[in-house]
């Protein structure tokens, strides 16, 4: 027999830690090579984790909720040497034992939809106990996979709609306060609250998000600055061509996708905005792999267009549609959350004309796109009405300075308002 260890995976180029948020196997259970064993929560995604391995789980070392950098043993899995009879006795036991544990669950009914087998036990042990039915519950795991999460969370849901039982007791009301007040960290930050305020439990993912937050606020000295360009030709030629494209591609061309092949094509020509902080050395990135956030109701991930230097607006509109949907569905993995070197954030979207963001560490820059507005501006001492947007760079100042970065954000404001460009760049 070989013990194998099996290492919490690194979700993304400057992810360090994960968070396992649940289990999806236990000791005896045998699992075959890529099979999902764990759930594992990152501030740039939510992902299963699959078995490296075909074996017999040995040991589970990390615990439910704890946070473990990149690298560090999570648990093992016995591999079988021996002939192939063996294995097969082994398989045979791990299935008893499954059967016994099915002889000893609840009765679930019609609780339980008819894929069971792709839930976990922990999900079908509270649908169960609080009489759900699943298939009333989106999920958000990888391929819509119904989480632990998403089934406290619709619970939570239900209590906000219903009140209290009358069949339930002074003595249960003030067991529930206790395990909720036992749960809660020992020294939680005191705020007086007032009659209706709501509390919002942080989940995992917010949480990773938060500590890459302050990680990056408390180690990059962040510095800021903005440039105003005249889009008003990108406006015109967006709109003669938007109607076809959707008709011929099958998606919509976006202003934004414009916006991120400027910005691809204006780092090979200042690569030191392509880099990143390493302690004793700065290291300039060879490819260009432009970081996007895309929003959902209640977090952030930054997926990533590889090599977009290389791309037309048509295949980085492709991306931009895809990985949206990815994140969206809940399919984004891993290797989607890799490798990018420079961010670019659409906070256009949500009518915003000015903002500050912060850096995606350890990237040197993150560039904001802000909405496109018309408004008044002075052209040969007339006044027109252009549409106008405001570009938003934060810079991570040990690397870079305002000198390089003005001559970056020229270089992209010259770009976007070459009328030629466009119809060079769109295929």
């Amino acid at each position: 027999m070989t013990i194998e260890k099996v290492i919490m995976p690194q979700l993304g180029e400057s992810v360090t830690e994960g968070t396992i948020e649940k289990w999806l196997v236990k000791p005896g259970d045998f699992v075959k090579k890529y099979d999902p064993i764990a759930e594992i929560i990152s501030d740039k995604v939510n992902a299963e984790v699959p078995s490296s391995h075909t074996g017999i789980v040995k040991e589970i070392i990390g615990k439910e909720g704890e946070t473990y950098p990149v690298g560090t043993v999570i648990c093992t899995i016995e591999i079988s040497e021996e002939k192939e009879s063996n294995i097969s006795e082994a398989i045979r036991n791990a299935t008893k034992s499954d059967l016994k544990v099915k002889i000893n669950e609840p009765d679930y009914g019609q609780l339980i939809p008819k894929q069971k087998s792709r839930y976990s036990p922990a999900v079908l042990k509270l649908a169960s106990e609080h009489k759900i039915d699943l298939e009333k519950i989106t999920g958000t795991g990888l391929n819509g996979r119904i989480t632990r999460k998403d089934v406290l969370q619709y619970i939570e849901s239900q209590k906000d709609m219903s009140p209290v039982s009358a069949g339930t007791t002074s003595k249960e009301i003030v067991q529930t306060q206790k395990e909720i007040v036992s749960s809660q960290p020992s020294t939680p930050i005191q705020i007086e609250k007032s009659a209706g305020d709501a509390e919002i439990p942080i989940t995992a993912i917010r949480r990773a998000i938060a500590n890459n937050m302050v990680r990056s606020k408390q180690e990059i000295p962040h510095a800021w600055m903005m440039m105003e360009v005249d889009v008003t030709n990108l406006v015109a030629y967006r709109d003669s061509i938007k109607k076809q494209f959707k008709e011929q591609e099958g998606f919509n061309i976006t202003y934004f996708a414009f916006f991120v092949k400027a910005v691809a094509q204006a780092l090979k020509e200042f690569p030191m905005l392509n880099s990143v902080w390493a302690g004793d050395k700065i290291i300039q990135k060879k490819d260009i792999n432009i970081s996007i956030a895309v929003a959902t109701d209640d977090a952030l991930y930054v997926p990533v267009i590889k090599h977009a230097d290389e791309k037309s607006v048509k295949g980085i509109a492709r991306e931009i549609h895809e990985l949206s949907q990815r994140v969206r569905n809940g399919t984004l993995k891993s290797e989607h959350t890799q490798g990018g070197t420079f961010t670019v954030n659409n906070t256009g979207t949500f009518g915003s004309v000015q903002s500050m963001g912060i850096i995606n560490y350890p990237q040197a820059a993150i560039l904001q796109v802000e909405a496109i507005v018309k408004r008044p501006v002075i052209i040969d001492n007339m006044i027109a009405i252009r549409d106008m947007v405001n570009l938003c760079l934060s810079i991570d100042h040990r690397i870079l300075d305002g000198f390089i970065c003005g001559k970056f954000l020229k270089r992209v404001k010259d770009i976007l308002e070459n009328t030629n460009y466009y119809e060079k760049t769109v295929y």
